[in-house]
C-alpha cells in the first residue's frame, strides 16, 4: 500500500510517515497543496490522508481535485476541525474517512486498512494463489498450510505481486508500490528483496522471473524461477544458462560432460645427455 501524507507540520508528517512505514505502508509526504497535486500526477496512490489548513491550494481544494479526476482514491481527512460542521462539509467534499487530531496512530494505521479494503472489495480479503495464503489484515504468509515469516518490506512486495494474479510486475512497479518517493530508481533492492522473499517462502520457487520485463507469481513448473539469485529481469546482460543463473559461464569442472578433475598433462622424462664411449643396448 502507498500512501500520500499531505500535512504542513513538518515534525508530525515526518513522524506519521515513519509510523506508517513500521506497518509495511509506503508514505510519501507533501508540505503544501502545489506538492501534493504534483505529486498526485506522477505517482499512483492506494490512499491519501489530507489536512484541510494548508498552504497553497488547500486541503479542500485537493480533495475536490482528486474526486474530479475519477481516479478513486480514497481520502481520510486528518484535522484539527473537530466541529460536526467541519465533518459534514468534509464528507461532502468526497473524504471517505474523518479523523481529527489529536489522535492515535495505531487507529491511523486501522482506518487506513479498512479503507483500502474497501477499495479493493472486488477481492477477498484473504488472497491465495499457487499454494500462497495472504492474510494483509493480519499481516500473515502461509505456504501449504506453513507459516512464512517476511520482513515488512517483503511482505509488501509480495502483497504486489499476489494482487496481480499471476500477471506479470515490473521492477519499477514493484518500487512505485512498494518502496516511497526517496528510493533510488537505479537500485537493485526490487532484486535483493525479491531474491530474499523467494529463499523465505522456500522451494519449489515460487517467484518467477519473466526476462526483461518483470516478475510473477508462477502457478506452474517455470525454469525461469529455478535460481533464487536470478538477476534483475530489466537489467541487460548475457542471458543466464539453464544450470546457471549468474550469466557467467561455468569453469571447466563444473561445464556438462565434463568429470569435475583438474585437466593434468602426462609428465615425460626427457632423456638425459648421452656419455662418450657409451652405446644404447
Amino acid at each position: 500500500m502507498r500512501v500520500l501524507i499531505v500535512e504542513d507540520e513538518p515534525y508530525l508528517a515526518e513522524a506519521v510517515r515513519d509510523g506508517l512505514r513500521l506497518e509495511a505502508i509506503a508514505a510519501d509526504v507533501a508540505g503544501d497543496g502545489e506538492s501534493a497535486l504534483e505529486l498526485l500526477s506522477i505517482h499512483s496512490y492506494d490512499l491519501a490522508v489530507l489536512d484541510r489548513d494548508i498552504p497553497g491550494p488547500s486541503g479542500d481544494e485537493v480533495a475536490r481535485r482528486i474526486v474530479a479526476s475519477g481516479s478513486g482514491i480514497p481520502i481520510l481527512m486528518l484535522t484539527a476541525a473537530d466541529r460536526i460542521d467541519d465533518k459534514a462539509s468534509g464528507f461532502g467534499l468526497g473524504a471517505d474517512d474523518y479523523l481529527t487530531k489529536p489522535f492515535e496512530l495505531r487507529e491511523l494505521v486501522l482506518r487506513l486498512r479498512a479503507l483500502d479494503r474497501r477499495r479493493a472489495h472486488a477481492r477477498p480479503p484473504v488472497r491465495e494463489i499457487a499454494g500462497l495464503r495472504v492474510d494483509p489484515f493480519r499481516r500473515e504468509v502461509f505456504r501449504e498450510g506453513r507459516y512464512v515469516a517476511l520482513t515488512r518490506k517483503q511482505f509488501a512486495v509480495l502483497e504486489v505481486l499476489v494482487a496481480a494474479e499471476g500477471g506479470v510486475v515490473s521492477a519499477e512497479e514493484l518500487l512505485e508500490r512498494a518502496w516511497d518517493e526517496n528510493a533510488d530508481p537505479l537500485t537493485n533492492a526490487v532484486r535483493i528483496t525479491v531474491s530474499a522473499l523467494r529463499k523465505r517462502l522456500g522451494e519449489p520457487w515460487i517467484i518467477a522471473t519473466v526476462p526483461g520485463v518483470g516478475y510473477r507469481i508462477g502457478t506452474g513448473p517455470d525454469p525461469t524461477a529455478s535460481d533464487p539469485t536470478a538477476s534483475d529481469p530489466t537489467a541487460s546482460g548475457p542471458t543466464a544458462s539453464p544450470t546457471h543463473g549468474s550469466g557467467i559461464d561455468a569453469p571447466p569442472s563444473d561445464r556438462p560432460g565434463t568429470t569435475g578433475a583438474r585437466s593434468v598433462r602426462p609428465h615425460t622424462t626427457r632423456p638425459g645427455p648421452t656419455r662418450p664411449g657409451r652405446t644404447d643396448a
